[in-house]
């Protein structure tokens, strides 16, 4: 049995267990409010490329003029829109009927404008001529709107699977190998703003790992060349993705990207004034290093080291890892639910629990308020965060107001729309191998899995078990001290200095 289990350990992949609803009962989930906004926001934002007879093309409409309005070339979309328009056609497949044709003409979009570094990523911005929808501002790629590529793929293919007209399955793990290697930092394993932010044949030739150095001091050496290659975007920490993209490619660096991630928020929630991330991060070789708001003028404007119009998104892409993978005390990557408690705690206290005065933008030293006026983009996001830390009161009220404001901008309404989505229920989680023994749901199985459930066998007040099925290490549909000395013997054949366990 011993040789059994090591042997079906050994060859699986890590995932992410999250008991969502399958496409099919996805019916019943989504609330007449958020079908209502869908069908407002579809209309208002989604557009066919007007230029191509050859297969129909979609696109998110993201600018504030079209061409004919204008009368001059107008930027019209980016990748970041698209990745938001591909992931909503998927997620709303049993609400739309025509949800798999606008996917499929989303997908024969990006397929035209691929980025001119990784082949299969995406131009980040595209503008309309008045004869065709052209790259603009360089043919490069934007990683926020890749990873949403990426995933979207993924859900397509559980949606309606790969054997049509388009293996979606295989087009997924093209675009994910292509950010392993043109937008992820093989010495921070963090995303990157996009693959122009380093050459992954040359940048870290003679760049070693942080805190290497003599007495702790790091050898990190930024590279002249590549500016940006120790620089990072909070908005990319779409920490439910990252375990999936191992489970679906077998890749273990992405478990890597996402501890890294969790090390980061863990060290902004305990060692800053306000659990707020800023838009843009930058590694700070001091002594053994760290990650800090980047400074003024970074890469946009005055505001990049503030939560800003790209941090707006954190409690969205942070708060739906926690709201989806609930972690109780001795699981080791509770980071996500910490900073949704946290964040949801400081925004209600600064808003007083009123929605209306969440103001468009904080400084992070005070957490004082950078503009008089709110924002869609970032009232909706703190719905999820309420959602995740348990808050009722709060959430409903920030629900309403987003409802209330309905329509009226791309940006706001498409990450509301995302937001909608997850909130009721709706959001969607690929297919994925389990991976035995992974007791706590922490994507490796390690000590405090048969520290869990020793727990649970010991009947400890109010302790939960995240993954029973995990759990039955003999598949024989009965939890019980046999398990636990099966994992624990895993464990000892794996790990042979493993200290004594005391569960």
């Amino acid at each position: 049995m011993k040789k059994i289990i090591a042997a079906a350990l050994s060859c699986m992949t890590a995932l992410t267990v999250i008991v969502m609803p399958s496409a099919a009962e996805q019916e019943e989930t989504l609330t007449a409010g958020t079908q209502s906004y869908y069908r407002e926001w579809k209309n208002a934002y989604l557009r066919q490329n007007p230029y191509v007879t050859d297969g129909t093309q979609y696109y998110v409409f993201y600018g504030e003029q079209t061409y004919e309005e204008a009368q001059e070339t107008v930027a019209v979309t980016v990748s970041e829109a698209h990745g938001y328009g591909m992931l909503i056609a998927a997620l709303m497949a049993d609400y739309d009927s025509e949800a798999h044709e606008i996917f499929d003409g989303m997908y024969r979009y990006y397929l035209a404008h691929p980025s001119s570094i990784g082949p299969h990523l995406m131009a980040w911005q595209q503008s309309d001529n008045g004869e065709a929808l052209i790259d603009t501002e360089g043919a490069d790629s934007a990683a926020d709107g890749d990873l949403d590529i990426a995933y979207a793929l993924l859900l397509a293919d559980k949606v309606w699977g790969s054997a049509g007209e388009i293996d979606y399955l295989s087009a997924a793990k093209l675009v994910i190998g292509d950010i392993m290697k043109y937008e992820i930092n093989p010495v921070f394993w963090l995303p990157q703003l996009g693959d122009w932010a380093h050459d992954p044949d040359q940048t870290y030739e003679s760049v070693f790992p942080p805190g290497n150095g003599a007495a702790g001091m790091s050898t990190y050496v930024r590279s002249k060349n590549y500016p940006f290659t120790d620089a990072t975007r909070s908005s990319d920490f779409t920490l439910q993705y990252f375990p999936v993209f191992a489970s679906v490619t077998g890749d273990q660096n992405w478990i890597k990207v996402y501890e890294s991630i969790m090390g980061v928020i863990r060290d902004h929630y305990t060692f800053y004034a306000t659990p707020l991330l800023p838009d843009f991060l930058v590694y700070n070789p001091v002594g053994i290093g760290s990650w800090m708001g980047a400074q003024a003028n970074f890469l946009e404007d005055q505001n990049d080291g503030n939560y800003y119009y790209n941090a707006c998104r954190t409690p969205w892409r942070i708060g739906t890892e926690a709201l989806l993978n609930k972690r109780d005390a001795y699981s080791r990557n509770g980071e996500a639910q910490a900073f949704a408690e946290k964040v949801n705690a400081f925004m209600k206290e600064q808003c007083g629990g009123v929605p209306e005065k969440i103001m468009a933008g904080y400084e992070l030293t005070r957490g004082r308020a950078i503009a008089d006026y709110s924002d869609l983009c970032f009232t909706a996001p703190l719905m999820i965060s309420a959602a995740a830390a348990g808050d009722t009161e709060f959430h409903d009220a920030i629900r309403k107001e987003v409802l209330d404001i309905g329509v009226d901008s791309y940006y706001g309404n498409t990450i509301a729309m995302l937001c909608l989505i997850t909130d009721d229920g709706g959001w969607l989680v690929p297919d994925t191998e389990k991976l035995p023994g992974d007791v706590n749901r922490d994507y490796s199985v390690n000590i405090a899995d048969v520290r869990c459930l020793g727990f649970w066998l010991n009947a400890r007040p109010n302790w939960t078990l995240p993954d029973p099925e995990a759990a039955d290490m003999n598949s024989d549909g009965v939890l019980d001290g046999k398990d636990l000395t099966l994992l624990k013997r895993y464990l000892e054949e794996q790990q042979p200095d493993t200290p004594e366990w005391n569960t």
